[in-house]
Parts: C-alpha cells; structure tokens; sequence
C-alpha cells in the first residue's frame, strides 16, 4: 500500500510512485461473467430472499475447519467454539495474550522467512532443515561439509554464532483500523487514499517502536486493504547454530518426494536464541546468555490418532483468496509457465557443475534449493488448478457476486465497478508482466553477474555528488555484501548460466521489451551471445578482487559507467523502471477493484460464514484433524509414515535416497526407545488438514492440550492450488513427527543433552 521512489541509478533519474501489480503477481483471461436471473412473479422482497438462498445454499463453499489462516486476536470471538467443539482443549487467552504467557510467545519468526519454536527455557528453537540451509551452508568449507556429514554442538561453548541471522517474537498485534480509514473517507483517488494511509501508518509504527533499536513495528493492511493492523515484534540477532542432520536425513528424498506425500524425511534443525543479561536483544558477545522465554512448548510422545484435533501456528508468507479469473489464468499462463521454464533450464546447468564439484556444491547449495522448491511448485500449482477448474470456480463466484451487487442501488454504488477494474487491470499489464518476469528471472536472479552490478549501478548517480553521507552507506554496504558474494559464487558457472539466460531472453522477448543493449550486443557480436559473455567476464573489474580494493581507494561513477557488467544492468534497471512507470495506472486501477471485490465478498458472507484475510506473514492460526486423503480412483494415503518406508526408498546409487549406515542399523535393529508407537514403529512423518503456505515451515503443529507434536514443512502435490483455492478433500499440512526428531537428536546424534533440557510430556 505503500508509496514507494523508483531508485535513481546509471543517469536515468525518475521519481514517482512506484507500484506493484497486487495479488502476488496475478494474470487474466476473458470475461464470462453471466448474471443471475431471477425469474419471480412476486415482489422485491420475496427476489431477495430467493437470492440469499441460492447464495447460501448452492454457490458459496462451506467452510471447514480445516480451511482458514486466522488472526489471533480475533480467535475467541470466531474460533474457539468450532474449536472446542473439534477437541481444543485450552482457552483462546492460551493461544494469544499480551498479558500473560501464552503460546504465541514461543513462535518465532525464523530468519526472515521461515517459522520457528522456542523448545526449552534455555532458548533452544526448532525450526526445518530447509530453513536452517542458508546457516548450515554458511558454516561449511570442502573440511567441514555440515550439509554432508550434519553438525552437533556437545557444548553450549562450540553453538556457532551466525551473523545476519535474526529471530522476531511477536510483542502484539492492535486492530488500528479506525485510525486510518477516517482520514481517506470520501477520498475517491486512489493514488491520494494511498499517500494518506502510508503516511498515518508510517506514524503509528514510529510511535509503537518508540525509539528503541530492537523493535520492529508496521501496519499491515489486511482484506485488500480495509481493515489494517498494527504488528510488533522483538528481534533477536544473536543465534547461534545447535544442531542439523546430515542431508541425507534432513532432506531426504530432496527433490523427488518435494511437494510429495507419502515422505520419509527429518525436516529439522535446532539453533539457540541468545540475549544479554536482562533478557534484552543485543549484537553477539560472548558475555551474551541463553533466553529466558516467556513460554516454551511442551512436547508429547503419546503420539495421536485419525481424527485428533491438531493446529499449526505460524507465519504463512502470501495467499490470494480472493484472486479472480482472470488473475488466476494469468497465474497459469504468466506467473508459473515463465519461472517453469526459466528456473528449470538454470537448474539443470546449475545441477551439472554442482554434481562435478565438492566446493561448488556447497557454495550452490541453497541457491538451488530455493530455486526449485517454487519451480516445482509453479508446476504443481498450474496442474492442479487445472485439474480442480479454479478458474470455473471464480467464474461462478464473480457471477454471484454481480447478482448479488445488481440487487440493490447501493451496493452497485459501492462495489459495482470492482470486477471491470480488476478485468482491465489485468489485461492491460499482461504484456509487461510477461517481459518483467523475464527480466528478473532470466536476468536479474538468472545471471549473478547482472544482480551483483546491480548494486554499483545504484551508486552511479550517487557518486556524482561524492561527499553525501548516502554515498558512504552505500559504499559501506556494497562492501559488505561483496564479501558473502565471492564465498558463494564461481564466475565458471555464471559464465555458462548467464550466456545461456541472455540467450533465452533474446529469443522469448518481443524487442521493444527487452533492454536497449540487447540491440548492441545483437550488432556487436553477432547474436553470439557466448562470445559476449567471454568479454562480460573477462573485461568487468567487478569479479577482481584486487581491481575492486583499487576502485574502493577512488570510486567514480566515471569508471562505473565504462564497465561492461554495470552498463548491463544499468540497462536492464532502465527497462525494468520504464514497466514500472507504464504499470503504474494499472497498479492503482487493480488495488482500487480488489479492495472493493473483497469488502464486497464479506459483506455477501456476513453472517453465513467467517472470513479470514489472505496471509501476509502475519502471526496466522490453522486448525484441523488429522487424516488421510484419496487422492484418486481406488487410491488412499494413510495419515503417517514410518522408518519401513526410508528402507523401501533407500537407493545407493541415487544421492536423494541415501540411507546413513546408522541410521539404516537403527531401523533394521528396530533400535527405537521411548520414540516408537504403542505397535513398535518409529513414526516419521504425518498430515493434517491444516491451512498452510509458504513461510509455515517449521511452524509447530501442536495436539488439542498445546503440546508439540511435530513440525510443519510441505504441502501436498495434489492440491498446491492452496494458496488460491483451498481444496477440502485433498489439502494437507506435511509434518515431522515430533518422535522422529527426538530420535534422530537422541539414538543417531547421541546428543540426549539437548533433549534433557526440553520438557518431555510421556
């Protein structure tokens, strides 16, 4: 919602109001909307009346349980009676309170972009394996390969610290609505309502930060932008890695089972949350202490069966609910078919060089992983909205929301545009999406080389007026990040993907969407885009190290200009600020349609169904029980899996399905503890229909009394529509069995200390 200056950089200034699409990026399709007509010889009242029913009966979807990611403070006046009457056993003040501790307090935020669990009143947090990644990757050399071999900290003297690693606890979240729509009512421009509401929330959140360095404060607008939130967090920066498995355990059937149930993996890693000696956040210092936690989670090994309540709490990062058609075909066709194509053609060059060495596998470790856990999600996604025919579904919607509408004066008056918008929105940014995603994931994420200039391509401006204070935090933060850089990157295999993804650019970009240099390199080489990408690397100075510390001692924006890696991004930034500024009518065109379809679509469900708002990594709560599914014709998957199943995948010769020997003399001596099932299996993973999405994993999933019994990390391939359409039969939260972890920490780590520090329930 916020008013955003389009960045300055290569000479090109421009400012303005910078604007994104809304909906995550969401594409169109032709307008069928068809209109109820009802046909009744009786007066208006008895037409509304037959409209409520059709409305209530056949066309709006019942809500399940299962289905929704809720706020918490609003879990006692929706929630809590379904829920008790699912099995909860708690209050709604034990989910959420800022008075008292509560289960909120110990879940976390975890690194900007996963969910974590505080474990023990020692600070220990759980979170996956996959979230953890970045840090195990960090702390691994070719000598000490942690992704390989796992890591396990038998002190507290040998948890590694890990600078730039953060973990948010949730102080509070305040309704603040009716501090901001006041001031933009009457306000028709949708560019104005969104100066106003930007700046009233700018000075909220200062005035909840309140100064003091470790708080972090924003007002989050929720349903499309009616309601808004003010949301507080604490942020921890000193984290300290514990404890990971080896790979071949935490990622267990990688990318072959990703997005796949029945899975057999252990998605888990344990860092420690560290704070001075009043609890308060601070920098690292060895002087630091373990954190006190308001409230650390309980853990059950009394396991649970089909049917038991379970709920996830966590920090799902983006839905779109309440998408239309025409946005939902532009998913399909756009958003998902470019990074399929994209990211799939990277990864297989990426793999190559990652499969032929050691050091690049280490050092391409997470960028892979990140790139194609949403490859392969795009491809699920775009299968199964097919398959469920989302788009008939939104279709049906919109024409009952248009009958809905055309029924009274005033409706039409307050919501009678939203579709036309929203449809003209669409199509009208269709052309320019399609070339900005290219440019960013062939270009920008494609080649390193090209986001990497990026950065002193912004300073090019900049250093026309060299003694401004601007200048010297950029500089310093250039640095800095130049460092993490060169641990993580090899010119070899940019130099191979980026000729490759300029080559892919050329050929699927229409040329007046493509940067101008496209048209010089096409002239001075020929269209041979390898020869290019010869000079790109061997002529830029940006990838030598010691040209790079002579230009720092005299940085000018003369010789940034003359280098053949900024002039491609300076370029690239050009086109891009260029989409930017044509977008920008249809931004706001789009924004103003949403927010009236959805205040109109919880206006038409009032009092038929409770509504939720789409995730935007705020703290959410799912609910549901735990069950299995059928995903086809004489087909059913159980709700668990167990370790028979890791022997029935293991494969040698297959890196993805590689059984540790430990591991595998564990299974086959049934070597499980206190950790198997009452039958004698050892439990590894299990689903429920819980409500999750991206920014879930490692969320807790927690039994009807509060207590841990696993941790969330995936979805299921059948329905990854979800975070469009949640699909009752088939959606499902994949978790860790809480058992498994323990036994993998206890009989294969050898390090019960940690687990002596948790509270165990038995």
């Amino acid at each position: 919602m916020h008013n955003n200056k389009i960045s300055s950089r290569c000479g090109f200034l421009k400012t303005g109001t910078a604007l994104t699409a809304g909906s995550g990026g969401n594409m169109l399709n032709e307008n069928r909307h068809s209109r109820i007509t009802i046909k009744s010889h009786n007066n208006i009242y008895m037409k509304k009346i037959l409209l409520f029913f059709i409305i209530s009966v056949i066309l709006i979807p019942k809500t399940r349980a299962d289905e929704g990611m809720w706020l918490l403070p609003l879990i006692e006046k929706l929630n809590i009676k379904d829920m008790k009457k699912a099995g909860f056993k708690l209050s709604a003040k034990d989910i959420y309170s800022i008075n008292s501790s509560s289960i909120k307090d110990a879940v976390v935020i975890f690194g900007g972009g996963c969910t974590g669990e505080i474990i023990s009143d020692q600070g220990l947090l759980l979170t996956n394996h996959h979230c953890g990644y970045g840090a195990i990757q960090q702390h691994s050399s070719v000598e000490n390969d942690y992704l390989k071999d796992g890591f396990w900290a038998k002190t507290k003297s040998e948890e590694k610290p890990t600078p730039g690693l953060s973990v948010l606890f949730l102080e509070r979240i305040e309704d603040v609505t009716e501090q901001i729509i006041p001031a933009v009512k009457g306000i028709t421009s949708e560019e104005e309502r969104s100066k106003i509401i930007a700046k009233l929330s700018d000075s909220i959140a200062r005035n909840a930060k309140n100064n003091v360095s470790y708080i972090r404060a924003s007002v989050t607008p929720m349903f499309g932008g009616n309601d808004f939130y003010l949301v507080v967090y604490k942020v921890y920066s000193d984290i300290r890695m514990v404890g990971a498995p080896p790979s071949a355990i935490g990622k267990f059937g990688a990318d072959t089972d990703n997005w796949m149930w029945p899975r057999h993996t252990c998605d888990f890693s344990i860092f420690r949350v560290y704070a001075d000696s009043n609890g308060n956040p601070a920098k690292y210092s060895e002087n630091n202490v373990p954190l006190r936690p308001k409230h650390h989670l309980p853990i059950s090994l009394k396991g649970f069966k089909e049917g038991d309540f379970a709920m996830v709490m966590g920090f799902p990062g983006s839905t779109q609910r309440y998408m239309t058609s025409w946005e939902v075909d532009e998913r399909i066709s756009i958003s998902n078919a470019s990074m399929i194509k994209i990211r799939g053609i990277r990864q297989e060059l990426m793999m190559e060089y990652m499969q032929a060495d050691p050091k690049i596998k280490i050092q391409y470790a997470t960028k892979y992983s990140r790139s194609s856990n949403y490859w392969k999600n795009s491809i699920g996604m775009n299968r199964a909205l097919k398959k469920l025919k989302v788009i008939e579904q939104k279709r049906a919607q919109e024409t009952q929301f248009t009958g809905w509408v055309e029924n009274s004066p005033q409706k039409k008056e307050l919501y009678g545009d939203a579709l036309s918008l929203i449809e003209s929105a669409v199509k009208g940014r269709a052309k320019n999406l399609y070339a900005r995603l290219y440019i960013w994931e062939s270009l920008v994420r494609g080649c390193e080389i090209v986001g990497f200039a990026d950065n002193f391509a912004s300073l090019v401006d900049m250093l026309k007026n060299p003694d401004s204070e601007d200048v010297k935090d950029r500089i310093t933060q250039i640095k800095g990040m130049t460092e993490n850089f060169f641990k993580d990157y090899s010119q070899p295999v940019d130099r191979k993907i980026s000729a490759v993804m300029l080559k892919l650019y050329f050929d699927n970009v229409p040329r007046e969407d493509r940067p101008a240099i496209f048209d010089d390199i096409y002239n001075d080489y020929a269209g041979d885009f390898e020869k290019y990408a010869d000079d790109l690397f061997s002529k830029t100075f940006l990838l030598d190290k010691e040209k790079l510390e002579a230009f720092w001692d005299n940085p000018s924006a003369e010789i940034l200009e003359n280098d053949i890696a900024v002039k491609l991004a300076c370029s690239v930034t050009r086109k891009t600020e260029e989409f930017q500024k044509e977008d920008a009518g249809y931004s706001l065109k789009y924004r103003e349609g949403h927010r009236k379809y959805v205040a109109g679509l919880r206006e038409m469900y009032e009092g038929i169904r409770p509504v939720y708002p789409d995730a935007n990594f705020t703290m959410r709560m799912t609910y549901g029980k735990i069950s299995g599914y059928g995903p086809y014709d004489a087909g059913y998957f159980d709700y668990v899996t167990t370790a028979k199943g890791i022997l029935e995948k293991e494969d040698p010769d297959n890196w993805e399905f590689v059984v540790p020997p430990k591991l595998k003399q564990l299974i086959e001596t049934k070597d499980f503890g206190v950790y198997a099932m009452k039958d004698g299996r050892l439990p590894v993973n299990f689903i429920f229909g819980g409500d999750i999405t991206g920014g879930n994993s490692g969320s807790p999933v927690l039994n009807a009394k509060g207590e841990l019994i696993g941790t969330a990390f995936d979805g299921n391939w059948e329905a990854m529509s979800g975070d469009i359409a949640y699909e009752t039969n088939m959606q499902r939260c994949i978790n860790v069995d809480i058992r498994y972890t323990l036994f993998i920490i206890d009989k294969y780590a050898d390090a019960k200390y940690l687990i002596d520090e948790m509270t165990i329930v038995k």
